[in-house]
């Protein structure tokens, strides 16, 4: 467990997929973070890595060969990920492509994810590096739980999700048996910038929108006001998610979604892919900040 912590906050992060699993209040000891209670959902803050979601079949195909991967990829529960820097205020945890990693993905990579602790707020930063002589293709995104209901006299469904700005917005469906996207889509968010929180808002699972105006959403307590917000203006997708007798909400900031129910498996024209030419960097962050009245 490796820790950091300035005289607002205090964070903690897995060795292990290099996961976010605490955010702490120094003075008043509230937790922010979901407790990845292992009898509902037993993660905190998965880092996906190179895609998000489900494949068809758990493949892909890249140069007419078939290669597996899992869902979300495989920084999360990776052991091999260590940690690369450390400053008075940020950690960086590596990982870098091998002989065992290049069976299921064919590129050369470093991939880097950067936590930065500025006063209230948490930076998550991901760096992808191109190590190959030939572009690269990846998704990258966040999946951090945040516990809902916070404190003890308060429910979940006392609890909204509120936009930047009003949003008329549809989720797209997930096939349940298989996790890959229908085509169905269900209206969401109508002339509203909020979302209320119930458990049986995720009967069908995670809410995909692919078209929001927001790069931020404000989780917002109607007896404790604001709780936190998470900011993603690196972001296209977001999805909103929880198990649905779980008391947390997870806020994802996504670049790039999970495979469509009629995808053809190719990974270079798959939905959200991002292509990295060699020797090349690319970068994405997102920001989690505390109301700052909650760490009195």
């Amino acid at each position: 467990m490796f820790t950091l912590q300035n005289d607002k906050i205090k964070i903690s992060i897995k060795k292990i997929g290099a996961e976010l699993c605490k955010i702490i209040s120094l003075k008043n000891k509230t937790d922010f973070m979901w407790n990845a209670n292992p009898d509902v959902w037993g993660s905190f803050a998965p880092n996906l890595f190179p895609i998000i979601g489900a494949l068809k079949d758990n493949s892909y195909i890249f140069d007419n060969k078939k290669y597996k991967l899992p869902k979300h990829g495989f920084i999360r529960h990776n052991d091999a990920i260590t940690l690369n820097e450390q400053t008075e205020n940020s950690l960086t945890f590596k990982l870098t492509s091998n002989k065992v990693l290049q069976k299921i993905y064919p590129f050369k990579f470093e991939f880097y994810i950067t936590y930065i602790l500025i006063e209230n707020c948490i930076e998550v930063k991901h760096t992808v590096k191109n190590c190959d002589d030939k572009s690269i293709y990846f998704s990258i995104g966040g999946h951090p739980a945040f516990k809902c209901p916070v404190f003890n006299n308060e429910n979940y469904d006392d609890y909204v999700l509120e936009f930047e700005q009003a949003e008329n917005s549809k989720t797209h469906l997930i096939n349940m048996k298989n996790g890959l996207i229908s085509s169905k889509t269900k209206p969401m968010i109508i002339n509203t910038n909020t979302l209320p929180l119930t458990h049986d808002l995720f009967n069908e699972d995670a809410l995909i929108f692919k078209d929001l105006k927001s790069r931020k959403v404000t989780l917002k307590s109607a007896l404790n006001g604001e709780i936190l917000s998470v900011s993603y203006q690196d972001f296209n997708y977001l999805g909103i998610w929880a198990k649905p007798n779980g008391d947390y909400v997870c806020i994802e900031p996504w670049l790039g979604i999970a495979d469509s129910e009629n995808t053809n498996q190719e990974f270079t024209t798959k939905e959200g892919i991002i292509s990295l030419k060699p020797n090349k960097t690319f970068e994405a962050a997102y920001q989690i900040e505390i109301n700052e009245t909650l760490l009195a």
